[in-house]
């Protein structure tokens, strides 16, 4: 047990990060990168229309989905599976994912990433993207 800890004071404490800090571009879609904030997890916040979604890719870490709102259509590996609001499901790591919405509204699902950086290649654009570090200036 880490008892430190036990003794922080609230100024130790990592601030509320407002989602307008964390959007992408002008789209819903928000980015959460763990290593900033003192958190061990990352996660991406979609909200896609009918239709849209990420295409494959993969992480060398396990990516966990939490459906809030409407329907995908997930493929992991060469498995396709239909989830719906409420649904959970987790892609191994090492696993080519994606997700579409593949309903007729809105699709909201927070895609947790078990790693304090977002780490990810696409399957049709290879390279390894690291995230924060594609963020820095000073790369």
């Amino acid at each position: 047990m880490d008892l430190d800890a036990l003794t922080r004071t609230a100024t130790d404490i990592p601030a509320i990060v407002p989602a307008s800090e964390l959007a992408l571009g002008t789209g819903r879609t928000r980015r959460f990168i763990g290593a900033g904030h003192g958190a061990g997890v990352s996660y991406f916040f979609v909200d896609n229309e009918p239709g849209q979604g990420p295409d494959i890719h993969r992480h060398p870490y396990p990516e966990t989905w939490v459906l809030l709102e409407g329907q995908a259509r997930i493929t992991i590996g060469d498995r396709t599976l239909d989830a719906v609001e409420g649904d959970t499901a987790t892609a191994p790591a090492g696993a080519w994912h994606g997700f579409k919405n593949s309903g007729t509204g809105r699709l909201r699902v927070l895609c947790i990433h078990a790693s304090d950086r977002i780490i990810q290649e696409w399957q049709d654009e290879p390279g390894v993207l690291d995230i924060p570090a594609a963020d820095r200036e000073d790369q």
